[in-house]
C-alpha cells in the first residue's frame, strides 16, 4: 500500500526534487501526524492550506522549512535580525534549501529528508514555560508544547541560528543552515537549536 502511495500512475517513485526519497520513518510517535513526508515532487502548494485549521500539518516538511528560511528575522513582536533578501521569495528560498540539502546530503552520504526530520525531533521541546495570573501576581507554570508548536519551534530555532551563524563571517547561508540540520540530526550540543531545547526544558522543569 505504501508503495502505491510513493508511485505515480506510470509506477514511478515520486521523488522529491527528482532525487530525494520521503519514505522516512518518524521516531518521535508524538510528531508523526504533524511531519508529512506525503510524497511530492515540486513541495509547494500555494498556500492552500492557509485558512484551514491544522493547516499547515498537510504540507511537506521541507516546504515548511522553506517557508521559515524568508521570515527567521522575527523574536515574538520585534524584528531583531533582518533576513534580508530571502523574504518574500519563495523561488530564492527553495533555492537556498535544496543547496543545503545537496551540501547535506555531500557531507553525511545520508537522504537529506531525513537528516531535516532527525533535526526537528531533537530540536523539538517538550514542555516550556508560561505565565499564569493569581490575583495580580504572575507565576511561571511549566507546561506541555502541542505537537504542531513544537514543529513549528524546531524550525524556528534552526533557521535563525543558521542566520545567526553566518551573520558578519564568510559563511554562506545554505551552509550555516546545512551544518545546523547536521548537527542537530545527530543531538549534538553544538547545534543551537539543540541548545534552546535544553535550555527552554531547563526552565520548564525548574518551575513545576
Amino acid at each position: 500500500m505504501n508503495e502505491a502511495k510513493n508511485n505515480n500512475k506510470d509506477g514511478q517513485r515520486i521523488l522529491l526534487f527528482n532525487r530525494y526519497d520521503s519514505n522516512i520513518i518518524v521516531r518521535d510517535r508524538g510528531l508523526r501526524r504533524y511531519i508529512n513526508l506525503t510524497p511530492v515532487i515540486l513541495p509547494r502548494t500555494a498556500g492552500k492550506h492557509n485558512n484551514k485549521r491544522f493547516g499547515k500539518s498537510k504540507m511537506h516538511i521541507v516546504e515548511r522549512l522553506i517557508t521559515k528560511v524568508g521570515i527567521t528575522g522575527h523574536r515574538g513582536k520585534k524584528h531583531k535580525r533582518s533576513s534580508g533578501k530571502n523574504v518574500g521569495k519563495y523561488s530564492l528560498a527553495t533555492k537556498i534549501v535544496k543547496e543545503a540539502m545537496q551540501i547535506i546530503e555531500e557531507k553525511t552520504k545520508k537522504n537529506p529528508i531525513e537528516v531535516i526530520v532527525r533535526a526537528i525531533e531533537n530540536s523539538a521541546p517538550m514542555q516550556e514555560t508560561t505565565v499564569i495570573e493569581y490575583g495580580g501576581a504572575r507565576h511561571p507554570k511549566c507546561v506541555d508544547v502541542s505537537p504542531q508548536r513544537r514543529v513549528d519551534l524546531a524550525l524556528r530555532w534552526i533557521t535563525q541560528s543558521s542566520y545567526q551563524a553566518c551573520g558578519g563571517k564568510k559563511l554562506s547561508f545554505v551552509r550555516a543552515l546545512a551544518n545546523e540540520l547536521i548537527l542537530a540530526s545527530e543531538g549534538d550540543q553544538k547545534s543551537a537549536a539543540v541548545n534552546k531545547r535544553i535550555e527552554v526544558e531547563r526552565q520548564a522543569k525548574a518551575s513545576r
